[in-house]
């Protein structure tokens, strides 16, 4: 007798009810907490500076200028905390726009994977996507990155368009391109340039209609990038200075490319996780066919972002983001062609690891609810001291509405080639939403500047005046202009050396401190909970 309903779906599931699950990825965790450390609470600082009515045209961070900072996502993230931010906190309304980016971004790459492949390699792109392990987080942040991650899936699925329809692709591909540049700045244009270039020594891309799609997206791209360039030019020379040297000046054409190479390739085999056994087994499957469309388009995509990021910069998490795109639609081809062992082997490690995790966070969350187990609880009040978890209904049902839905998942879903792809993103999704439900109240607390900055507040004499800055960080400018309107001028800037107050940060932990002079007399020092390294010295001068 069967005590679970059936799975009723396919595996993947059909387009609808794959939307309702990215849908829930992106949503969950994105809402309720404050800006957090460290690029959160960056771009929402700047896109705040908007909404107090400066750095429209040039981006500014409490107050400074950021000349060589593209403005449109931060237009869009001010725009959604002008409209909602009567319904929702400021910070939360503006982070809707990583909700819009994310949704385009997983649109753009299911869209591009069902011109490719098929219907059942839509699911699959997004299933990996859902589950890839270095796009959680900036996904769910304040964070332009991810208008360039949807600039690139788009800019894909015109290319294969181009063929068939030359002036939709181009103007598709261009449009993706122009507002990429407006978003994050000069990596897109060099991505297409690098594209157009390579593409058309593929068949499919060498015919005139191809040749004159290529030729639309470059104009429209050059129109969009040139037109925002010569408001720029009129209005505020600086920053135009600034905006050109960043095309050029921040390359490196020398003999550090090859290890910058090494890098970004050494990192993703973890960074994007599961993609990459995937990508390998289709490469593997079509090793014959690497000329047809639907594995040279993501190869050449892929080699060409690469090219432009290794000539701008070294391997981080972040500047390693655009490579994704690419790598998930070669995934998307192979999960459905996995031999039986292999599906099985990923379906297996799946289900164990976010069911072994999943009980972790369930067990923390009850041990600092109940401070039992002992062990548990201490660990969890030596990461945040003072912290206190209270119960939330809400929370708990969220997280028990989720694990129940693991559980049927991974009993009632039928087998499949694809089921380790569904468990892997479901996993994700599932670990993900524990994380921003029961534990979210202790992640805000650890991530936040918040009470930190009322401190300060409430420790600055009345009429201070300005307060110079040493060694402050974008992510404390923010936090502090954000939450207690406190501003500071960093090196250089004019007025500095009259400031009678002084704001000094290190991250050195526990180094001696440093005077900053004898005229200098300390009045207030504070860090965030459970931060051993990060220290806050607030100077007055006698």
């Amino acid at each position: 007798m069967k005590i679970l309903p059936r799975f009723p779906w396919t595996v993947p599931p059909p387009g609808p009810h794959l939307v309702v699950l990215g849908a829930i990825y992106l949503i969950l965790g994105l809402l309720g907490r404050d800006p957090w450390k460290a690029d959160d609470v960056t771009h929402f600082g700047i896109a705040y500076g908007m909404l107090e009515g400066r750095g429209w045209l040039v981006p500014g961070l409490a107050g400074e200028p950021l000349p060589d900072t593209p403005p449109l996502y931060y237009w869009i993230a001010a725009g959604f905390a002008r409209l909602a931010g009567g319904l929702l906190p400021l910070h939360d309304a503006a982070r809707l726009a990583a909700l819009l980016f994310g949704a385009l971004f997983l649109a753009g790459i299911a869209a591009t994977a069902s011109r490719l492949y098929g219907e059942r390699e839509r699911g699959a792109a997004i299933l990996i996507s859902v589950g890839c392990v270095g796009l959680v987080l900036p996904l769910h942040d304040t964070q332009p990155a991810i208008a360039l991650l949807a600039a690139i899936a788009w800019t894909a699925y015109a290319f294969q368009l181009m063929p068939q329809r030359p002036a939709a692709g181009g103007a598709i591909a261009g449009l993706a391109i122009g507002l990429g540049f407006l978003a994050t700045g000069w990596v897109p244009v060099f991505i297409l340039a690098a594209l157009a270039l390579a593409m058309p020594a593929a068949p499919a891309w060498r015919t005139a209609k191809s040749l004159s799609g290529i030729a639309i997206a470059l104009g429209l791209a050059a129109l969009i990038a040139g037109g925002w360039l010569a408001v720029l030019a009129q209005a505020q020379p600086q920053a135009f200075a600034a905006t050109g040297a960043a095309a050029f000046g921040d390359m490196e054409l020398d003999a550090s490319m090859l290890r910058r190479t090494g890098r970004y390739l050494g990192m993703l085999p973890w960074f994007a996780w599961p993609a990459v056994p995937l990508l390998f087994w289709a490469l593997w499957m079509e090793r014959r066919k690497l000329h047809e469309p639907g594995m040279l388009l993501p190869l050449a995509l892929f080699a060409a972002t690469l090219a432009a990021l290794v000539t701008r910069s070294d391997a981080d998490s972040l500047s390693a983001l655009p490579l994704l795109p690419p790598l998930i639609l070669l995934a998307a081809r192979g999960a459905g062609n996995l031999r039986r062992g292999a599906a099985n082997a990923l379906d297996w490690f799946a289900m164990m690891s976010f069911t072994f995790f999943a009980g972790l966070v369930w067990l923390g969350w009850i041990a600092m609810l109940t401070g039992s187990p002992e062990r548990i609880a201490k660990y969890a009040a030596r990461v945040e001291p003072g912290f206190v978890m209270h119960f939330s209904p809400l929370a708990f049902a969220a997280g028990l509405a989720l694990s129940l839905a693991w559980l049927w998942l991974i009993a009632t879903a039928p087998r499949s080639p694809y089921r380790g792809t569904l468990t892997w993103g479901a996993g994700m999704l599932l670990l993900w939403g524990l994380l921003t439900t029961l534990w979210l109240p202790l992640i805000d607390s650890s991530k936040s500047y918040r009470m930190l900055a009322k401190s300060l507040e409430r420790a600055l004499p009345a009429g201070h005046g300005c307060i110079a800055g040493s060694g402050l960080g974008e992510a404390q400018r923010a936090s502090l202009h954000y939450f207690a309107g406190i501003e500071t001028l960093g090196p250089g800037r004019p007025g500095r050396d009259a400031c009678k107050l002084l704001l000094a940060y290190s991250s050195s932990g526990g180094s001696p401190e440093i005077s900053p002079g004898p005229e200098w007399r300390k009045i207030w020092e504070g860090r965030r909970r459970g931060d051993r390294k990060e220290r806050f010295r607030l100077y007055r001068r006698d």
